[in-house]
């Protein structure tokens, strides 16, 4: 828990649930709506013990009728719907450069975002609890940070990353579980149920951008590790060689876009055109045909292909999906896919399809299945 915080915001401790309405509430919130019989099939229950189920959760407001269905038979059915008591949810993405909030109902419904510097991160945060509906309860929050090893002092790994966290956490609602989560993970996830990852269920996310990591998703899971620190690719020691030492996060500071920016000023040969100053000035010089940019973005894909091909000697994992700030640029698919091809055995690369939003749409997924764990564990520890 973390405490503190000036938002004005109604938190509710969850009713106690019997074991079938904790069934119904956790697949009425998947389904979004569903009628009676609907949720009997999905939740695995007799039509006697879900109607009972629901008229449980519409005495506490976790469930609410919104309209009717007709049948094949032509005969009517009941809808029902999460009700004003499920609650809502607020997925926090801590970026580098931005801070972006989402408020979310417990059916995933979006109900409020927000975008700001990672210097505004506290009023981004609180511009999204304002934007909410005050009468939902609020029963998670997941931040998305650049690295988590421990969750025990809810606290982000990072030393750069605590005052910013710090500074968000007085702000939020007290009595609200806050949970941490690696911002590559969550991007993995959005990946999963609303990217490239489709349909897949075991693939790496590889982001390659200011820092890179993995998310490693096997069997529809995220892989966390035994510290959670898996996928932190840049602690991989770097370089290699007979003279020289690796040195830490040394890959990271090697293939990273400060990096990359420097190597294209130490090479630039290009009279025309200026040094480019940004990661995307670098790539559109690129995508025009400029010789000198074309060279550093070729050999920026041969650097992943090659992180690419160690991620797939360990892993295997059939389908690797580039994201980032660098890594999502098309332009790199090609000599990626090559120096993968000639590395190691076939494994099939795409670029990410959700984008920058792709950390905070993951954390989302997340604080609402912690919000309906928050609803439905309460039957778990019912005596």
């Amino acid at each position: 828990m973390i405490c503190g915080g000036t938002v004005e915001h109604d938190v509710a401790i969850a009713p106690r649930l019997t074991e079938s309405a904790s069934a119904v509430f956790a697949v009425l919130a998947e389904a979004g709506s569903a009628t009676r019989p609907q949720l009997a099939s999905l939740a695995g229950l007799s039509k006697p013990t879900v109607s009972s189920a629901v008229a449980e959760l519409e005495g506490f407001r976790l469930a609410a009728h919104s309209g009717t269905a007709s049948s094949g038979t032509g005969r009517s059915a009941a809808v029902y719907r999460l009700g004003p008591a499920a609650g809502a949810v607020l997925a926090v993405d801590l970026g580098p450069a931005l801070t972006r909030v989402r408020g979310c109902a417990l059916d995933g419904t979006l109900l409020a975002e927000a975008t700001g510097s990672r210097d505004d991160a506290v009023d981004v945060v609180r511009d999204a609890l304002f934007s909410l509906p005050g009468d939902a309860p609020l029963r998670s929050i997941v931040v998305a940070v650049g690295d988590v090893t421990a969750e025990e002092d809810a606290r982000p790994a990072t030393a750069k990353a605590r005052p910013v966290f710090d500074a968000v956490a007085v702000t939020l609602p007290r009595g609200v579980p806050v949970h941490l989560e690696n911002n590559v993970n969550c991007a993995a996830l959005a990946e999963l149920h609303e990217g490239a990852a489709i349909g897949r269920d075991t693939f790496g996310y590889l982001r390659i951008g200011v820092g890179i990591g993995l998310g490693i998703v096997v069997g529809g899971r995220v892989l966390r590790g035994a510290n959670g620190a898996a996928g932190e690719l840049a602690r991989l020691p770097y370089p290699w060689d007979d003279d020289l030492d690796p040195r830490h996060e040394a890959l990271e500071e090697y293939i990273g876009a400060r990096s990359l920016l420097r190597r294209a000023a130490e090479s630039w040969q290009d009279g025309e055109e200026p040094c480019p100053r940004t990661a995307d000035q670098l790539f559109a010089l690129a995508g025009e045909g400029r010789a000198a940019a074309r060279a550093v973005v070729d050999r920026h894909a041969v650097d992943v292909g090659r992180l690419a091909a160690a991620v797939t000697a360990v892993l295997d994992p059939g389908l690797i999906v580039l994201g980032g700030s660098t890594g999502s640029d098309p332009q790199l698919l090609a000599g990626v896919r090559a120096e993968l091809e000639r590395l190691s055995w076939p494994t099939e690369v795409v670029s990410s399809t959700v984008g920058d939003l792709g950390t905070v749409v993951g954390a989302a997924r997340l604080a609402v299945a912690r919000g309906v764990q928050t609803v439905t564990e309460a039957a778990r520890t019912r005596h």
